[in-house]
């Protein structure tokens, strides 16, 4: 278990931050880049939470998601490879990656086939959830510029991510009444050269 006592250390004074394992990085290093995005995107989903008690099988799903987000914000935090280390460190895995994907599939089958792009609105929960989408997106884009900076990230993280910002976006759509209160895309409408 965790025992956190005290809340500043100030050895983060000096601009750099302590990881789970290696030499301390400069707070602006794409590492602590990814995971503090991906912390931001945690965030954002905790304020989802605060209108989702009334769906419970919404709020469950992203009850777990929020422990899997820190679980990821390990994984993030811990550089180099796993072997040789006197611990086994905290990974995302495959079977999490599989989890979303169920998700996706149970709540995706209620809804109605997509003609449009959809727009961030509707109701207030799905537009809070379309700002955890696109904070998840960001954090997904960091960790692929921190996999091309330092190869031996785990990959299942970049997955993990690219599948959470789907679940997202399919539970806005069922935040809108299951695609009813949806807010479609109309390309070209105000440019004069509407398109069908």
């Amino acid at each position: 278990m965790i025992k956190i006592n005290k809340i500043y250390t100030r050895t983060g004074d000096d601009g750099t931050t302590g990881l789970v394992d290696g030499p301390r990085r400069h707070k602006d290093d794409v590492r602590i880049e990814a995971y503090g995005t991906v912390e931001e995107a945690n965030a954002a989903i905790g304020l989802v939470r605060l209108h989702t008690h009334s769906m419970a099988r919404v709020d469950h799903a992203l009850a777990r998601v929020q422990n899997d987000l820190f679980d990821l914000g390990s994984d993030l935090a811990t550089p180099g490879a796993d072997e040789g280390r006197a611990y086994t460190p905290l990974r995302t895995t495959a079977t999490q990656v599989a989890w979303l994907e169920t998700q996706i599939d149970t709540f995706n089958a209620a809804l109605e086939p997509l003609k449009s792009f959809v727009l961030p609105g509707g109701t207030p929960l799905a537009a809070a959830l379309h700002l955890a989408r696109t904070i998840t997106r960001r954090a997904e884009r960091v960790s692929v510029t921190l996999g091309r900076a330092e190869p031996d990230i785990n990959r299942e993280t970049v997955r993990y991510l690219n599948r959470l910002s789907d679940l997202l976006f399919v539970l806005g759509r069922v935040a809108n009444e299951n695609g009813t209160k949806d807010v479609l895309w109309e390309p070209g409408k105000n440019t004069g050269s509407k398109r069908s």
